[in-house]
């Protein structure tokens, strides 16, 4: 396992992170007893970043990490968030306001069955409260011990400018994958320049890079990928061919698989820190160790540009995936 230190913490946090959004539950349905092995299996493999989140499940992923970490607690870095709310009906909003960052944190703490928290992240951006709120109260909580570490999540540069204000920010959290590549823009290069560690997610954009999708593959009840442009036609078509092609690359140079290549390409990538890998079942892990002991040059950097930009011709982001913003009267 590759590790990489967050500047100001003393935390040293394997480059690959156990995601558990699936393990909640809130799609694709629950198994406890499979998440709980894979968070061992993923201990026993080097990874000792889990990152998590009340929203996922209505605060069941971190109930479950909270057990799977019972007895080895002070060897992993746990990451979760704040910020998200849900409604009677399961709907979810942003609400980063002082009084529900208060809230959250010990409830999050009971959940993990923790007393603190390595890096606690706002999930998202709340245009209905100010971000000097949000980043004081997370101060106010670093400053009382429960949590060593301030990060953000799904934030623009200017946003983070704001919010360094009044905030020691050490982590950014962007989505960032072969084909989801905004984060380069702006969001890792402003990391790389103010010290802070990206935690980037989404390396095999939701399922999308994993070389298992075909034409005819369904997604049903509320996978999330029923409503993503990526996985409807004509864009599902020119996605699979680029995966097709870089499985193909990844063979021909490496005797690895897409799988491999893509979470090698993110780690190599300028300003990422970690990537987080999203898995329910230990067999999913078995990707990890293979992306480990090779790395890219630039003429297969150059080659997978190409691939890609070939063969996706109308790309999306993953803006769809962002929970509502919240009416001011809600509050």
């Amino acid at each position: 396992m590759e590790y990489t230190g967050i500047d100001g913490t003393g935390i040293q946090a394997s480059r690959i992170g156990l995601g558990t959004w699936a393990i909640g539950g809130s799609w694709g349905g629950r198994d406890d007893d499979a998440a709980i092995a894979t968070i061992h299996r993923a201990l026993e493999q080097g990874v000792n970043l889990i990152d998590t989140a009340p929203a996922y499940g209505q605060g069941h992923a971190e109930e479950l990490v909270g057990k799977a970490l019972a007895g080895r607690r002070d060897k992993v870095v746990v990451a979760t968030k704040v910020g998200l709310e849900w409604d009677a009906h399961g709907e979810v909003y942003r609400n980063a306001s002082a009084a529900r960052i208060k809230k959250e944190i010990d409830d999050s703490l009971a959940r993990l069955q923790t007393d603190y928290i390595d890096i606690y992240q706002v999930h998202w951006p709340d245009p209905a409260t100010a971000i000097e709120e949000t980043a004081t109260a997370m101060q106010s909580l670093f400053d009382a011990g429960k949590i060593r570490a301030i990060g953000v999540s799904n934030f623009s540069p200017a946003q983070m400018n704001e919010f360094a204000k009044f905030a020691a920010l050490r982590t950014v959290q962007p989505p960032y994958n072969l084909f989801e590549r905004d984060a380069e823009r702006e969001v890792l290069p402003y990391a790389a320049a103010h010290g802070l560690t990206s935690l980037t997610y989404g390396a095999l954009c939701r399922g999308l890079l994993s070389g298992s999708m075909r034409a005819d593959t369904a997604f049903k009840g509320e996978d999330p990928r029923r409503i993503d442009p990526k996985f409807q036609p004509p864009r599902f078509a020119q996605y699979l061919r680029a995966v097709e092609r870089l499985d193909d690359l990844a063979r021909r140079k490496f005797h690895k698989r897409v799988t491999h290549l893509a979470l090698r390409w993110v780690l190599d990538q300028p300003g990422v820190g970690a990537a987080l890998w999203g898995a329910r079942r230990p067999d999913q892990l078995e990707p990890l160790a293979g992306a480990l002991d090779f790395a890219l040059d630039d003429q297969t950097k150059d080659e997978i540009e190409r691939i890609v930009t070939t063969e996706v011709k109308d790309p999306v982001g993953p803006e769809f995936m962002a929970p509502p913003e919240p009416a001011i009267a809600r509050r």
